[in-house]
């Protein structure tokens, strides 16, 4: 998808495979304002909770924020505001859709939000990952809500073992849980052509460094990164991967 505008447009991609698991419970979109050109927002939701459980869950995440960013005005609303209101509102629903559920749906929700003046606002809950690039190199990432984040934050462990450790599934926030989720929010005052947004689930991101995905990013236009990414992710599982996702969006110059 393209939406033009006067010196850039926005060259996007996602990518979704179910990696050796039996279901898929991500779900991941990149969807354009309805009405203002230049607006746009990446979601990734990753969801937990038995077979049908996650699914649901992370399709309520979806649900939620297609129906807020359709009532989004870009030009008076807060965009940080319109994120929190996804990730609350979605929290809510996911317990709702539980008291009917048999399993305990719950999901990660990782969220980025482009104006037309090219701001950026973020928001994430759970170890679901936000990236900025600028050009190859790394600008900043979310912080994972998970146990061994703790444990990286304490200084117990190193990013190096958090990766291998045995309870790297362990999540201390995400949404549809009896605890108010976390609201992670940060904001980019402008992006620049060649810059690129990362959303993905931890399926994706296990299996790279930062260079690694930055690399890919910045060589090869969204559509071929995003089956790169997916590609070298399932290579790197051997046969014991999660689902995956991700939702690419770059600011390429025109020509």
């Amino acid at each position: 998808m393209a939406a033009d505008m006067p010196s850039f447009r926005f060259s996007a991609a996602t990518g979704l495979h179910r990696g050796d698991r039996a279901y898929q419970q991500d779900q991941v979109e990149v969807m354009a304002h309805p009405r203002v050109a230049g607006s746009l927002l990446g979601v990734v939701a990753d969801g937990m909770g038995g077979k049908s459980g996650g699914r649901k869950a992370a399709d309520q995440v979806l649900l939620t924020a297609r129906q807020i960013f359709d009532r989004y005005a870009p030009a008076q609303d807060d965009p940080a505001e319109m994120l929190r209101q996804v990730v609350l509102e979605s929290h809510l629903m996911i317990k709702l859709t539980a008291i009917t559920a048999e399993e305990e749906p719950h999901s990660t929700v990782a969220a980025f939000c482009i104006s037309p003046a090219l701001a950026c606002d973020v928001v994430h809950a759970g170890d679901s990952r936000v990236y900025h690039f600028r050009g190859a190199e790394m600008m900043r990432r979310t912080v994972d809500h998970s146990f061994v984040q703790r444990l990286i934050d304490e200084g117990k462990i190193t990013e190096e073992a958090a990766n291998t450790h045995p309870q790297s599934n362990l999540l201390t926030g995400c949404l549809g849980t009896q605890a108010d989720p976390p609201v992670a929010l940060w904001h980019i005052d402008r992006l620049d052509i060649g810059d690129t947004l990362l959303a993905c689930s931890d399926g994706l991101w296990h299996y790279f460094t930062p260079k690694e995905i930055g690399a890919i990013v910045h060589a090869l236009p969204p559509r071929e990164a995003s089956e790169m990414l997916v590609s070298k992710a399932r290579q790197r599982a051997r046969g014991g991967g999660d689902n995956l996702s991700l939702a690419l969006t770059r600011i390429d110059g025109l020509r």
